[in-house]
């Protein structure tokens, strides 16, 4: 059953829109909150910095995203994923998560005290949740919705995904340009994780462990925190994994039983006639 037949239609020009303010929420209020603060992208080192931020603009722009959820009434085809990929593409998710385990900056989070790190952890969840409802929610069930092929489905969700980041060339100059292009190629990583796990939470989950030990990797000041490298060590082989093996992603063909007799009886007729 495909979960898109039937629901509230949504203009690309619309949902384009919606992400419009969606990141309008998030880099306004950021900006507003930090007002006077002298604070790095992704990088807090004390609870206010933090909930300034990170935190209140992430939650406020979370309640937004599942506020259009809701006036859609998109809430199964958003939370539910009927595309099928084949069983190993849970790789994907398994290296999100031994890399989060083995990449967490752990020394530097407890110099910040359990208060920071909890705040942190919901931050995060709320960054997990907001994106990926966000772009693997409302992007994927618009495009499908629209008519759109699954190939053109990832490129475009995946691609508006990575040009969002691009707000960040405002304060953080052209080296986000680097993000950009990681965040076009992660939120494959994530559509992928989708799709293998029929849903929104698991990708929500594994995008939100991935950000935060990124984010760990920058909560000590001036201090490079040497497991960072296992996060973009990881983006490399999984990247690699998938290029690979992509012909080796989408579920093999199932033939269809009703034309199986016809085949049969159009190869006798080949044989028969030489």
């Amino acid at each position: 059953m495909d979960l898109t037949a039937g629901i509230r239609r949504l203009p690309v020009w619309a949902f384009v829109v919606i992400a419009v303010v969606y990141l309008a929420i998030l880099r306004g209020l950021g900006k507003l909150l930090t007002s006077g603060l002298h604070t790095t992208y992704a990088a807090p080192t004390s609870v206010n910095e933090l909930w300034r931020s990170i935190t209140v603009p992430v939650l406020v722009s979370l309640v937004f995203v599942y506020a259009v959820v809701g006036v859609l009434g998109w809430w199964r085809p958003v939370f539910t994923d009927d595309r099928p990929v084949r069983r190993w593409v849970w790789i994907i998710p398994a290296m999100m998560a031994v890399t989060f385990l083995a990449g967490v900056n752990y020394s530097g989070l407890g110099k910040n005290g359990a208060g920071f790190t909890v705040l942190l952890a919901i931050s995060m969840l709320g960054v997990g949740f907001a994106e990926e409802g966000m772009f693997r929610g409302l992007g994927v069930v618009t495009f499908r919705a629209s008519g759109f092929t699954e190939a053109k489905v990832a490129l475009w969700t995946c691609l508006l995904f990575g040009l969002a980041h691009a707000s960040n060339l405002i304060g953080e100059g052209p080296k986000a340009l680097v993000q950009v292009l990681v965040t076009v190629v992660a939120g494959y990583f994530f559509y992928l994780t989708r799709r293998v796990s029929h849903g929104l939470v698991v990708p929500a989950i594994a995008h939100a462990i991935w950000d935060f030990g990124l984010v760990s990797s920058q909560v000590v000041p001036n201090k490079t925190y040497a497991g960072a490298f296992l996060f973009i060590l990881a983006d490399v082989i999984m990247a690699a994994t998938l290029l690979i093996r992509r012909h080796r992603i989408e579920p093999a063909a199932t033939p269809n039983p009703a034309q199986a007799p016809q085949d049969r009886q159009l190869t006798a007729i080949q044989i028969a006639h030489g």
